[in-house]
């Protein structure tokens, strides 16, 4: 006789999980094994204060001096948690893969849908290329002169490659091994924050400037207007707080998601906000000459390694290096969740490829390979444009980043856009808010980041990196033709999912239990 055992806690929550998606048409097709501390891990290993603030760091030097550190960051941090907040209303209203695109098809329509898709994707593509390309170029600017090669464009992409490759190849063995490297990477990157800081607080080379140099304002190394290079050096908070939509692209793969992953929005913006505006007040302090590093090939490089000397600071740079390789391993996760989303509601030529899902591993690996191929591809497109104009005074990371935030951008502020005008027409009403919500201050928190969202599309975009907006501008009409020519009257947006009978759902998650 076998006696019937009570479920437990974890097995009421994954039921509870899978019912809740049943409700918008999806199997549980994903293996929903991620908790909490995992879900924000993924978003705060994406956001990366060790890739963005790093990688970026000469360019906020360049174009607002020191006072770039003391009051960009706060600035940018202060808008972006509110552009996360809001997203982590809508995240835990409607928490399926699809995110940002699933959002807006349901607020508005499915065209709306298709567009924030499409326009997230191209953002994804960029914030994968810019995070492994700065992995390769600091790792390229500190084995040339160990390995006595010369340092180039090409050096650069090949090591690039390999990143790349390494990533889809960790992405494909499965979710479990990512989730566990996800985890190590968010305690590794505070762990590496604090050495840095110890280490230039009670072990550099030189004594720490005064802290008002932090906040001195009307310093550029640029030559354009001080208001206006201001503007232009955000560009390195900017890109810093991108990707945390990744807590809600892995939020069927999290138990207890319409709580567990709004927080790890928000939570991984707040946090990366604190240590990183710790660490970079640390690292501008310790500048002994402002002008010395901002000429230095690579600023971050050159001021590390006069503040600790060349051997410890070599040992910090290449922790740092490890950092980067870890948010690009978060990253192609978050964009392959999106892509797997999108192409199951047949929004992408050959999605019957890109919806697959390995049975062994349980990924998405088509969309693996292909988030992969799409982000060598940008990075190879500028190398070429370099080749045939090799005046461009752009640097490839500025031409990165800046797709990467203004794609990634414009789909944040899609859906929290539409909500607004749902609520307006009462299609959108507290009661269809999940657990985590602002309450009475949604309205004005949205607004606000929207603002801020149409500010920075410009900023982003504007003299020298004007070649990002060009190559924005050219993706866009592409989009246009694909719309006109076959999706619109082919794609039948997530609505269709709603159809599909109970029974198909059960047949198919029967699919992964064999």
């Amino acid at each position: 006789m076998r006696l019937k055992t009570r479920p437990s806690h974890r097995e009421k929550q994954l039921s509870e999980d899978k019912n809740f998606l049943h409700r918008f048409g999806y199997a549980q097709e994903l293996l929903r094994d991620m908790g909490g501390f995992s879900n924000f891990a993924i978003s705060f290993s994406i956001i990366s204060i060790l890739t963005g603030a790093v990688s970026l760091y000469g360019h906020g030097l360049t174009y607002g001096g020191t006072g770039m550190m003391g009051f960009g960051w706060p600035l940018v941090a202060l808008f972006c948690m509110m552009v996360a907040a809001s997203m982590a209303e809508l995240a835990s209203a409607i928490p399926t893969a699809g995110a940002l695109y699933h959002w807006a098809s349901l607020l508005g329509n499915k065209r709306w849908g298709w567009y924030t898709a499409w326009i997230n994707l191209i953002g994804q593509i960029g914030i994968v290329a810019g995070i492994d390309y700065s992995v390769a170029f600091f790792a390229d600017g500190l084995l040339s002169p160990v390995l006595g090669y010369r340092m180039t464009e090409t050096t650069t992409l090949i090591i690039f490659a390999l990143v790349l490759v390494s990533h889809g190849v960790l992405n494909h063995v499965g979710i479990r091994i990512v989730a566990r490297l996800n985890d190590f990477s968010a305690w590794y990157h505070l762990g590496v924050v604090l050495i840095l800081v110890v280490s230039l607080a009670g072990f550099g080379k030189g004594e720490l400037q005064p802290v008002d140099s932090l906040f001195r304002l009307g310093e550029t190394f640029s030559d354009k207007p001080y208001w206006l290079a201001f503007l232009i050096g955000l560009l390195q908070a900017q890109w810093t707080f991108t990707g945390y939509d990744a807590s809600a692209h892995t939020i069927e793969e999290t138990i207890h998601p319409r709580v567990r992953a709004p927080w790890g929005i928000f939570s991984s913006v707040a946090f990366s906000f604190v240590a990183g505006m710790i660490m970079l007040a640390f690292v501008t302090l310790s500048i002994q000459d402002v002008h010395a590093a901002v000429s230095a090939d690579n600023p971050f490089i050159f001021v590390i390694s006069q503040a600790l000397g060349s051997t410890f600071g070599q040992v910090v740079l290449w922790m740092i290096v490890l950092a980067m390789w870890f948010c690009g391993l978060s990253s192609v996760t978050s964009f392959s969740r999106m892509m797997y989303a999108f192409a199951r509601d047949r929004g992408m030529p050959r999605s019957d490829w890109f919806a697959r899902i390995n049975k062994h591993y349980r990924t998405p690996v088509a969309a693996i390979w292909l988030a992969v191929i799409l982000s060598f591809i940008l990075a190879l497109t500028d190398y070429f444009i370099k080749l045939v104009n090799p005046d461009t005074t752009y640097t490839t990371l500025a031409f990165l980043t800046g797709v990467s935030v203004v794609g990634l951008y414009v789909s944040y502020g899609i859906p929290i856009w539409l909500r607004l005008i749902a609520e307006s027409k009462g299609r959108f009403t507290p009661r269809h808010l999940g657990p985590w919500n602002l309450g009475k201050w949604g309205r004005t928190v949205a607004i606000l980041a929207l603002l801020w969202i149409a500010i920075i599309s410009v900023v982003m975009v504007i003299p020298p990196n004007q070649n990002a907006g060009i190559a924005l501008i050219m993706m866009m009409i592409v989009l246009l033709i694909m719309d006109l020519t076959y999706y619109r009257h082919h794609f039948p947006g997530p609505e269709a999912a709603l159809q599909v009978s109970p029974e198909e759902l059960a047949r198919r998650e029967a699919e992964f239990h064999d």
